[in-house]
């Protein structure tokens, strides 16, 4: 890679800016259509379970092209593929919102999904290698604020525009911020290309690649719908993933030009960092679906008031992030990363205490806006630890292969979660109707009370079969974030496997002093 000054002053600030909002563009699209699927699909004349493949088949076509980036970028350069990717993904929102079908929907989400992967990456790898080398933890942590708040505007946004709006408007919105994008980058970036060079096509590897990634993706988001194992198709996804992904590692490791530089776990750094975030990442984003999933189905939130309950894990991460980024290095970065864990399973252990069928707004409301403390010392000093020690040529790769493995981790985190949720609820469901007899007294104290209050048997009956739903549901819920403390607790020991100083972008600069 040719040795260029960093930028600074304004050319800094703008570079900072505009990457910053095309992570926010490209985050805030993963989340923002899931709460406009029964609009979407009804105004398309096709079922909820049909208008899931909206979701899905833009994280299938994001989950391939995110670990190839980094080839990608070899071959013909990070400030190119940027430029090209962010005109494609802007290209395919329009024809999203123009879709007068579903197929023509998907269709053009596979495209939106292929061109999004590489961006999310490459703003990381740009920011670093254009940022002064003492500046770049601040420009980490700004980088992941967007990381933090998209996914939680997405379906506020999504909710407000799908009730108001045409849904279309959806992915309008992004059109101008990529045109923006383009415009700026262009003007910045244009003679700061990184070295390419021609390598062959590991097409054996993208093969393997294609088929593996895609099997899990779509295994992971049709699982809970299709009841899981009990699915021929869902076995069939799994053994196929499973097979592929054995086959692309094995040829991954022996191949002269892989398409993944899976060498990068030999970095201890790398593989620690990497292997922390995506665990956690696992339990956080996993809570994030469920959120509001129990506010709108227990509590009878709408879907923007479950919204507004989630929101405030943001407000800190914006307050806090650019002050953990300029007095971060400062410090060891696993003690910020084991403070981060520990906030993170006080806030699992607040809820799980004090969820309650009579809950207010400020009960939910108050452990996100705590956690967002955790949020605030969780990228910049995990990503830091992650990317230390490497070559500035490997960091497109580097970046891709581990943003590749947090958005897995989120994937199969939302799966898991939603999953042991029902589960968990029908077994709860179960235990407590054995209550319902009308030899309990507890049981004939309230056929009596709600006999009074003018019901009939029927009436009563379904009352309380709702009410236990509700319970079962809360305490399953409870017992997901009991575990998830637990874990982010056993996590505070793993990160201190890694070696400082720490530094990313490079090795002439530790992290720790």
């Amino acid at each position: 890679m040719v040795t260029r000054e960093p930028l600074a002053g304004t050319k800094l600030a703008l570079l900072t800016i505009t990457l910053a909002m095309a992570t926010f563009m490209l985050v805030l699209d993963s989340t923002i259509a899931n709460v406009a699927i029964p609009t979407i699909a009804g105004n398309l004349g096709a079922s909820s379970s049909q208008g899931t493949w909206v979701i899905t088949s833009f994280g299938v076509a994001n989950a391939i092209s995110i670990p190839i980036t980094g080839w990608l970028a070899k071959r013909i350069g990070e400030v190119k593929l940027f430029l090209w990717s962010t005109a494609i993904f802007t290209l395919s929102s329009w024809l999203c919102g123009l879709s007068n079908s579903l197929n023509m929907l998907i269709f053009f989400r596979i495209m939106q999904g292929l061109a999004a992967g590489p961006v999310l990456p490459l703003c990381q790898s740009l920011l670093l290698n254009n940022y002064p080398p003492a500046k770049r933890n601040m420009a980490l942590a700004l980088w992941s604020v967007m990381i933090v708040v998209a996914p939680i505007c997405g379906p506020i946004l999504g909710g407000y525009i799908s009730d108001n709006y045409h849904w279309g408007w959806i992915f309008f919105i992004n059109i101008p911020l990529g045109i923006a994008i383009i415009f700026v980058i262009m003007q910045l970036l244009r003679d700061r290309e990184t070295k390419t060079e021609i390598r062959p096509i590991d097409v054996t590897g993208l093969f393997l690649l294609v088929i593996g990634v895609g099997s899990l993706q779509i295994m992971l988001d049709q699982g809970k719908e299709l009841d899981w194992f009990s699915s021929n198709e869902i076995i069939v996804l799994a053994i196929t993933a499973i097979i592929t992904l054995i086959f692309l590692i094995i040829w991954e490791l022996n191949d002269d030009h892989p398409i993944i530089d899976l060498s990068l776990f030999k970095q201890r750094n790398f593989s620690i960092g990497t292997l922390s975030t995506s665990l956690s990442f696992m339990m956080y984003f996993g809570t994030i679906v469920l959120l509001p999933q129990l506010l709108q189905e227990v509590f009878g939130y709408t879907a923007t008031w479950a919204g507004f309950a989630a929101a405030p894990v943001g407000l800190l991460p914006l307050l806090l992030s650019p002050v953990i980024g300029k007095f971060g290095h400062k410090m060891d970065m696993r003690y910020i990363v084991i403070f981060s864990f520990i906030i993170y399973a006080i806030c699992f252990y607040w809820r799980a205490y004090t969820f309650e069928p009579d809950m207010d707004f400020a009960a939910a409301a108050w452990p996100q806006f705590v956690q967002g403390l955790a949020l605030a010392c969780f990228f910049m000093p995990l990503t830091t630890i992650t990317l230390s020690g490497l070559e500035p040529e490997r960091m497109a790769s580097a970046s891709s292969l581990s943003n590749f493995t947090r958005i897995l981790s989120g994937s199969i985190g939302t799966s898991l979660t939603t999953t042991m949720w029902t589960q968990r609820e029908s077994m709860h469901h179960s235990n407590l109707t054995e209550y319902i007899n009308p030899y309990n007294p507890n049981y004939q104290q309230i056929h009596q009370q709600l006999a009074q209050l003018g019901m009939n048997d029927e009436q009563i009956s379904a009352y309380l079969a709702k009410q236990i739903t509700h319970q079962g549901l809360i305490i399953s819920a409870n017992e997901i974030f009991w575990l998830s403390a637990g874990i982010f607790l056993v996590l505070t020991l793993l990160i201190w496997l890694a070696k400082p100083p720490f530094s990313a972008g490079g090795k002439d600069h530790g992290g720790a002093h």
